[in-house]
């Protein structure tokens, strides 16, 4: 097998909010062919890598030429004739020539989707599917899915200032069976919401959650319980919750505005503590701003086990942050998103650290998605146990479930799904 890329080019798409991307496609001289889409994400931390942007009228300034020129001109010649299979080498030949430590030269969309074309096209050459070739015959446990199925913050118009409520389906011995789990709930959410709300109130956000007008946090947890419910599944044991508070979005001059109210740091604490005690929340991402890293500290110190605190916004995939922050008992675990960083190979490297040190690492997409599957693959490559794709709805988000599928049929007996205890330490 000729691994040695062949050729590469960058062309410009569209995500899942209708904004332009980057896709690249590599091949290789053993006949491999791999594509890759950069996703874009609506809440970013300060540390993020920098998407380029062209500006001007096309696209309303979102245009990504510029980008795509970065591939063909400058990552194309550089990479040509490496060979794939070592992507880390190739990873690093592109982070030599964007030079900066945000990929502002380059542009993380123009990375990004590259170095996901060159594993999938290693992968393809190699005649094997993608989590194979990463994590090899060893690898073999599904993800435990948390789906967002109602969206607020940033990702929808609505009044709720968490971003994200969602749903893990833990009662389970196959992931098959989570997701007709997670699916049933989702369409109960669905008739709750209406019936409550009216028609108005199933529009969808940015990941396929419903984004109905609810003016409090209580509101939405009070509609998942029930929807629970109405699917004839319990609370705590079948269907568990977890949230992404977002939080760097609703902190404002030292306080964070909630709910309707503007509350202190200490009370926002204290509601955290409040809810997981009545509704079997398991884990809770970026819960204070990313300027508060002691306040992630102190929740995780009064949770004491009962709910993972996970950083996203904190960490940014970045290896250093991850690190420190947990080592100074501030987090859990952290959210691996491959373009807040801007290579697989520095997500990798965080991902690895995190199972060295005993941290919990939740593949994730973002809002701004695409048909790529890559992350599907590497939520079972490195058997994480964990990943985020979003509600059971939108195309961009079910064609990870569907992969899932398709993985968990191909490893057929062998295939693995931990459920609740993939949250234990």
């Amino acid at each position: 097998m000729d691994f040695d890329i062949e050729f590469v080019k960058a062309l410009q798409v569209l995500d899942s909010r209708g904004d332009p991307t980057v896709e690249v496609i590599v091949v290789t001289e053993g006949g491999g062919v791999g594509r890759g889409i950069a996703p874009a994400g609506a809440s970013r931390g300060r540390f993020e890598a920098i998407d380029l942007r062209d500006g001007g009228k096309a696209y309303l300034g979102r245009g990504v030429l510029r980008a795509v020129e970065a591939v063909n001109k400058y990552i194309a010649p550089a990479i040509r004739g490496m060979d794939s299979s070592r992507y880390r080498d190739v990873d690093k030949k592109i982070i030599e020539i964007d030079g900066t430590d945000n990929k502002s030269r380059l542009g993380g969309n123009a990375t990004t989707a590259t170095s996901l074309a060159v594993i999938n096209a290693a992968a393809d050459t190699a005649d094997i599917p993608l989590f194979e070739f990463l994590g090899g015959k060893r690898a073999r446990t599904l993800p435990t899915p948390l789906m967002n199925i109602i969206n607020g913050g940033v990702h929808a118009g609505n009044e709720l200032s968490i971003q994200e409520f969602m749903i893990v389906p833990v009662g389970a011995d196959r992931f098959s069976e989570a997701l007709r789990i997670a699916v049933e709930v989702y369409k109960n959410l669905r008739n709750v919401l209406k019936e409550r709300y009216g028609s108005l109130a199933i529009n969808l956000g940015d990941e396929g959650g419903f984004a109905p007008p609810l003016r409090n946090t209580e509101e939405a947890l009070k509609a998942l319980e029930d929807a629970i419910k109405r699917s004839g599944y319990v609370l705590g044991n079948d269907v568990v919750l977890a949230l992404d508070a977002a939080a760097s979005q609703f902190f404002i001059n030292g306080k964070y505005r909630i709910d309707g109210k503007e509350i202190s740091p200490y009370e926002l604490l204290d509601f955290y503590l409040d809810i997981v005690s009545r509704y079997s929340i398991v884990s809770i991402e970026d819960p204070f701003s990313e300027d508060q890293p002691k306040m992630f500290r102190e929740l995780k110190s009064k949770l004491k086990g009962k709910a993972i605190v996970i950083g996203d916004d904190l960490t940014v995939t970045r290896k250093d942050r991850v690190d420190r922050f947990f080592k100074e008992g501030c987090i859990d675990g952290a959210i691996i998103k491959i373009n807040q960083v801007g290579t697989f190979s520095e997500a990798e490297d965080v991902i690895e650290l995190l199972r060295i040190i005993g941290g919990k690492a939740i593949i994730s997409h973002r809002s701004g998605e695409t048909e790529d599957v890559s992350i599907a693959h590497i939520a079972v490559a490195y058997e994480t146990g964990l990943i985020k794709a979003g509600a059971p709805a939108r195309g961009e988000r079910v064609i990870k479930y569907n992969e899932l599928l398709r993985i968990e049929d191909y490893l057929a007996g062998d295939a693995r799904y931990l459920g609740i205890k993939v949250f234990s330490r």
